[in-house]
């Protein structure tokens, strides 16, 4: 009898025991499984973004040299003059040095430059070869020659010597004459393998697989893959009809991020993670992918192993099946934690500082935030709201205050949110000291916290200087003329029109200048002197027009200065004052000599509305002073 109740007692606590363990261990399973499912996506976006930066950063600089470099006038001109010196090692060598200069400055595997009127190809070695139509090898050359993009990239094999055919990727270039006639196509070219290792690093440390495809969704570049082989990332990945559309969606947008789980073709439910994001300046889309499988894998076997260990403590005493469930659980917490361990260290290792909002509730979640806030002088209890302006107000610079609070308002973000945009991203200028001013990046990752019902806002801050400087950097190179630092023709036609377009209303004068018997200063002194009567030219036309106006050079020793006025006898005093100092000695070293200005003006929008008109106009006007005898003005 009492072995039978105690028989029934042990069945029933055994039950019990059961029961509360599998109920346990299904809780905690699918805890798991939900905490693991939001690491995958949130790793994999940073490893996006980590890839995007670095990768891009890499890939765009050779975009900015190939532009300065086809902007370039000795270039422009050595190109002009090659039908002279077909037979001239000289001209060569000069090319070759050329080449050579930027090769070894920037460090790529190859500079080169084809001339549109011989077909030579020519590199930082010499002359290696003539581009024939006849050999595909060539045809992204005749495809280029023939289309209207300013620049490409194609990956291909090197074909110069001692290249040994290595795939590398080439920034392919145009460069035109003044006339936007081709003279020839100039680029560099960086290595695959190197690019390569640096994606195969975040695959090995994200356990993420990287792709930039390009329009056709063929792989121009991944760990395994490159676009000489002319692969599909459909071939690679089986993905559904829906996700396929997904990642071409890119074509049609412009720096969208897009994330998404894919199933496959066979409709097995959630395979793998993708994160979508388009590259406007190489004209790639990046493809971050991570498979789930291994990872859900290993939460079902610790699922198996958990119920064997179950059958077999009850096969003992209930005080080891006691003893095992907390063993249980700590196992799993300490799962939970290894996961959140790295993921936190993989986040610190990309960014400087992280702070996470409680954007419904417009307060600060967690203790670092809170103290962060503190440490500006923000009130306890401050809602997030009034905390971001006095943040902006102590660290960030004046001009990006407004755009910074505007953009992380907890309104604003609950509207980004309701529209599916996940994604939030600031470029500002802060400093710690209230003096000294550097470039920072704020991304933001919005998302919805089920464990307390609220909308989140992790906030990422990166330090982005020394990128940022150089990209200001490239852009005003490529916008200004080398010599005199004025505008060049394209940015000063560029910003006449942005001008005109913007105020309609406004009186404008168009001016050119040229300087008077330029030719003789250059046969008689030689371009050294030329150059600096040019420069002095300049300096005295930029100090002489207000801070409203602005001046270009669009010519050897013709300049152009765009200015706003309110009546003609202004505009004619202007020009009389420019005229006169313009008429005036140089002193070059030990020469000495005397130098004038024929100038013409149109007026806009009497004499024209557009570049071309006020430039025909201003020209004709130019000519007349020229027929006069020259050194004066005359208006349109």
């Amino acid at each position: 009898m009492k072995r039978n109740i105690l028989l029934k007692t042990n069945l029933l606590i055994c039950a019990i025991v059961i029961i509360g363990f599998v109920l346990t261990a299904l809780l905690s399973y699918q805890a798991n499984y939900s905490q693991s499912i939001e690491n995958i996506e949130q790793v994999s976006t940073l490893a996006s973004e980590g890839i995007y930066q670095e990768l891009s950063s890499i890939l765009s600089k050779p975009v900015n040299i190939s532009q300065t470099m086809a902007n370039d006038s000795l270039l422009r001109t050595l190109l002009i003059e090659e039908s002279d010196h077909l037979k001239s090692n000289a001209y060569i060598d000069t090319i070759r040095e050329y080449l050579e200069t930027y090769r070894s400055k920037y460090g790529y595997d190859s500079v080169f430059l084809v001339s549109a009127a011989t077909k030579r190809y020519y590199n930082f070695q010499g002359l290696d070869r003539t581009l024939t139509k006849d050999n595909p090898e060539n045809d992204w050359y005749y495809t280029m020659a023939g289309n209207d993009e300013e620049y490409s990239l194609n990956v291909d094999n090197d074909e110069v010597a001692a290249a040994n055919n290595e795939i590398t990727i080439f920034v392919n270039c145009k460069v035109k004459d003044a006339s936007n006639n081709l003279l020839g196509v100039v680029g560099v070219g960086l290595r695959i393998a190197d690019l390569r290792k640096k994606l195969l690093q975040y695959e090995e440390e994200f356990g993420v697989n990287a792709f930039f495809i390009n329009r056709n969704a063929e792989i121009e570049l991944s760990a395994d893959y490159n676009g000489y082989e002319k692969k599909s990332l459909f071939q690679v990945n089986d993905y559904d009809r829906n996700s396929r559309e997904k990642i071409l969606s890119w074509k049609n947008a412009s720096g969208k991020v897009e994330s998404f789980w894919s199933g496959g073709k066979d409709k097995s439910g959630k395979k793998d993670y993708v994160v979508n994001r388009y590259i406007p300046e190489l004209d790639w889309s990046l493809v971050v992918d991570q498979n789930t499988g291994k990872i859900i894998k290993q939460i079902r076997m610790n699922l198996i192993e958990t119920v064997l260990i179950i059958i077999l403590i009850l096969a003992i005493i209930l005080i080891v099946l006691t003893r095992v469930v907390k063993s249980f659980n700590r196992k799993i917490m300490e799962l939970t934690e290894e996961r959140q361990q790295t993921f936190r260290k993989v986040t610190e290792q990309l960014y400087e500082n992280i702070y996470e909002l409680n954007i419904t509730k417009n307060c600060a979640a967690g203790a670092s935030t809170v103290r962060y806030f503190e440490s500006l002088g923000v009130p306890k209890n401050m809602m997030f709201d009034e905390a971001l302006k006095v943040v902006a107000e102590k660290q960030i610079k004046e001009e990006f205050r407004q755009g910074y609070i505007d953009l992380f308002a907890p309104k604003h973000v609950m509207e980004e949110f309701e529209k599916g945009n996940s994604h939030l991203c600031y470029d500002f200028m802060i400093s710690e000291n209230g003096t000294d001013y550097f470039w920072m990046r704020i991304d933001a990752n919005i998302y919805y916290s089920p464990e307390d019902a609220c909308v989140h806002m992790f906030t990422y801050r990166r330090n982005i200087d020394q990128e940022k400087r150089q990209e200001i950097h490239m852009a005003q190179r490529v916008e200004t003329d080398e010599m005199t630092g004025l505008y060049n023709k394209t940015s000063t036609r560029q910003h006449i029109e942005q001008l005109l377009k913007e105020n309609t209303d406004q009186n404008y004068a168009f001016v050119i200048f040229d300087i008077d018997n330029f030719k003789l200063v250059n046969d008689r002194y030689g371009h050294a002197a030329g150059d600096c009567v040019i420069c002095a030219f300049a300096k005295t036309i930029q100090s002489r027009i207000a801070s409203d106006a602005f001046a270009g050079r669009i010519g050897g020793d013709e300049f152009v200065a765009f200015m706003p006025f309110r009546e003609m006898s202004q505009l004619q005093e202007k020009i009389e004052d420019l005229s006169q100092a313009l008429d005036r000695d140089y002193v070059i070293g030990n020469l000495s000599l005397h130098s004038t200005a024929s100038i013409g003006a149109a007026a806009a929008p009497k004499d024209g509305a557009d570049f071309d008109t006020l430039y025909r106009n201003a020209d004709a006007a130019l000519y007349q002073t020229k027929e006069r005898g020259k050194n004066g003005f005359t208006i349109y």
